[in-house]
């Protein structure tokens, strides 16, 4: 489809002005070779359609697996090198996958790394990203995954706040407490318990919602209410004494961690490198056994 970046928005972008004339000429001579139409022109701009998207989408994704293949046939598949990009929640980035990419940059000094720790789920084909720590049950879809391990979901306050308040027995007691919840932004948050057999779902009305684990954590810890994390986050603040746990009885089964990436069948040396790296690392650490 000649020399352009991807769309934006379904835009059709050429590399430059006088890329432009010859990007859409060369376009106009495969939709006469396909018999189908790939961009929408108007006076104003050049979209894609719904063919061409995915007419762009398949081409990439063949010419990605081409770049492997020439990558494995030239042998620089022996040796890791070249950009890595890593993406997970911010705090177990911080608490797990930062020392992982240390070691693996000190094994192979030929690799840069680009870490994105936020708290939200990243598209790895869209935003072109190697590998993900993900929590939780994974829906179905082209990506590989490892699990390493398996975190709980944990209710938990201060002990001045269990004290003053008085400690719930049932899910339920939760309604009549100050709930801090790290959930987006809604005026209703629903609280799991239970196995999946026997599931229990409580509708919370939080006093405080924020969008960030580590707000939860310090609104808990400074005694405003009950807050819902999970486990590996609370780890300092229960062995400080801090925290405490409450509605053990009530949690919901664990839930699996996974490093998942979008490898090719040729593979990347610097991929796999990372994964056995990180995959060795977590399965070892007591926090996500649970």
């Amino acid at each position: 489809m000649g020399r352009h970046r991807p769309p934006k928005n379904g835009r059709f972008r050429p590399l430059c002005p006088r890329d432009r004339l010859g990007s859409i000429t060369g376009v106009r001579g495969r939709e006469e070779q396909l018999g189908v139409r790939l961009l929408l022109r108007t006076t104003r701009n050049v979209r894609l359609t719904d063919a061409g998207q995915q007419y762009f989408d398949d081409s990439r994704t063949i010419l990605a697996s081409v770049a492997e293949a020439n990558e494995a046939v030239s042998g620089t598949n022996a040796q890791p090198r070249g950009l890595l990009s890593v993406t997970a929640s911010v705090l177990f980035g911080r608490i797990f996958v930062m020392p992982c990419i240390v070691e693996y940059m000190q094994r192979h000094p030929q690799v840069e790394v680009a870490a994105h720790f936020v708290d939200r789920v990243v598209n790895l084909v869209d935003e072109r990203l190697d590998v993900a720590i993900r929590i939780g049950h994974l829906p179905d879809s082209t990506l590989r995954a490892t699990q390493v391990g398996q975190v709980r979901r944990v209710l938990c306050a201060s002990p001045a706040y269990l004290e003053a308040n008085g400690l719930p027995e049932h899910p339920s007691d939760l309604l009549q407490h100050t709930i801090v919840s790290s959930s987006p932004v809604s005026p209703r948050v629903e609280w799991r318990f239970g196995s999946s057999a026997n599931p229990l779902t409580v509708r919370m009305k939080p006093r405080l919602i924020v969008t960030s684990n580590d707000a939860a954590l310090q609104a808990a810890a400074g005694s405003l209410g009950i807050t819902r994390l999970l486990s590996y986050q609370v780890v300092e603040e229960l062995q400080r004494g801090t925290l405490k746990l409450v509605l053990e009885d009530f949690e919901e089964e664990p839930w699996p961690v996974n490093v998942v990436h979008r490898e090719g069948k040729f593979g990347s040396s610097k991929v796999r490198a990372f994964i056995d790296c990180v995959v060795d690392r977590l399965r070892a650490h007591p926090h996500l056994q649970a």
